[in-house]
């Protein structure tokens, strides 16, 4: 037996090992989700994420798909996006949540033609009363603390509605029992224009007289 082709076979072995390690995803509550592949009933392939280390992990993202965190940090495979919203549109209105919004915790996310704003659910200084010391240490610091576990809603969302002119209209979730949908507050107008006139509602009372 050649023992310098043995160490030379382990050494590569080990070495591509060492180059397929699984596809890891830490989502905003600081919990690490492994991508795992399996087998649908017909034999075609089935991706999915885990809180599972263990299993029949994957060391490669599907061609065509891209992970993607939702709001509530659930972490799941998806089809690339076309790319219809600009990185500056959700600048803009991130931008308008700092100016004319006095909400400190919020989300954005974008689906197809839609930029859509996300309010924390909890009473923020409520629960920075409540949160015992250890607490805000294992997580190092109040903000990250917080930010492990609040949940958020959608509360309005701009949707884009002339292409060429990037023209979008206004919406705003409505609570009432009879309807729990989007109802139309306003537009088509310049993102600008609108982000100015309604986000400064958000978190009072004048939100729910918008129609």
């Amino acid at each position: 037996m050649d023992l310098k082709k043995v160490t030379h076979h382990v050494k590569s072995l080990c070495d591509d090992n060492m180059s397929r390690r699984p596809i890891t995803y830490i989502n905003r509550r600081s919990q690490t989700f492994y991508l795992h592949q399996g087998k649908t009933k017909t034999g075609r392939p089935n991706y999915f994420f885990s809180l599972k280390s263990s299993g029949s992990l994957a060391d490669t993202v599907p061609e065509g798909y891209e992970v993607h965190e939702n709001q509530g940090g659930q972490v799941f495979l998806r089809k690339k996006q076309a790319k219809i919203i600009s990185d500056s549109e959700i600048r803009v209105v991130d931008e308008g949540m700092n100016k004319y919004s006095d909400i400190e915790y919020y989300k954005l996310d974008t689906k197809k033609n839609t930029i859509i704003v996300y309010l924390a659910d909890q009473d923020i200084e409520g629960i920075r009363k409540l949160l015992p010391e250890r607490y805000v240490l294992k997580h190092e610091g109040m903000e990250k603390a917080l930010n492990s576990i609040l949940d958020y809603s959608p509360m309005m969302r701009f949707v884009l509605t002339e292409n060429e002119k990037r023209k979008f209209v206004t919406e705003r979730y409505c609570f009432l029992g009879s309807v729990d949908d989007w109802i139309y507050i306003g537009g088509p107008d310049k993102l600008e224009n609108l982000i100015k006139k309604y986000l400064k509602h958000l978190g009072k009372d004048s939100f729910y007289e918008l129609f």
